[in-house]
């Protein structure tokens, strides 16, 4: 009977995941500040063509945060789950990387589940600030100072990628290389304004620490959104 009752309920829980896949919302609306198809600049997948978009909404503040207009979700355009997916489909794009403002204040579930109902392999650039909600393929985790990271973020990290604002920044870095999972892949990305002082301080940081290595910010230099 015990044998009976498991099986049961893992027909039960096999049929909710596949309801659950197969029956995404795509009314469901999000704040997405600016949305387009690219190349990603940065990280693990500098160089692949990539569908980002980007939600509004950021309780973080970096100081020296590039796109602080994503910070505020007020009078930003909210868009269908089905409206983003034809735009990325129509472009032919087969991964998504969903960034913000910090896009894992969002119940992001039904949106992952959409993309990979249609193939697309999906990516979130996150502070891990908030738990993950949706099922992504890669989790770039950046933490910042302004607000910490919750322990799920070290777990969940393929790339752990620390904006080097200043020299200290390298050593703060180390903390949460320390934390992170063993397959977790290191980054230190000079912040592009500081760049010029920081990028030597750097390369010299790496070669005595290969277990790191460097992101630039390579759509600037071929100056692409």
């Amino acid at each position: 009977m015990r044998l009976i009752n498991v099986f049961h309920n893992q027909i039960e829980n096999a049929y909710f995941c596949f309801m659950h896949f197969s029956e995404v919302d795509t009314s469901i609306e999000l704040s997405v500040m600016e949305h387009f198809f690219t190349i990603q600049g940065e990280g693990f997948y500098s160089g692949r063509a990539a569908y980002f978009v980007r939600l509004a909404g950021c309780d973080i503040g970096c100081v020296w945060c590039d796109v602080k207009e994503s910070w505020h979700v007020e009078n930003q355009p909210v868009l269908s789950l089905d409206s983003l997916l034809t735009e990325i489909k129509s472009v032919e794009s087969n991964f998504v990387v969903i960034t913000g403002g910090e896009p894992a204040m969002y119940d992001l579930s039904y949106f992952v589940d959409l993309l990979k109902e249609n193939g697309i392999d999906t990516a979130i650039e996150t502070s891990g600030c908030y738990p993950l909600q949706g099922e992504i393929d890669w989790y770039c985790f950046s933490p910042k100072k302004f607000k910490a990271p919750c322990e799920e973020a070290y777990r969940k990290a393929n790339e752990l990628k620390v904006v080097i604002y200043h020299e200290s920044d390298i050593k703060w870095a180390e903390t949460h290389a320390q934390k992170v999972n063993e397959n977790c892949l290191l980054y230190l990305q000079p912040e592009w304004s500081k760049q010029e002082k920081n990028l030597t301080k750097i390369i010299d940081y790496v070669k005595s620490n290969p277990k790191w290595r460097i992101s630039l910010q390579t759509h600037k230099f071929m100056q692409i959104p």
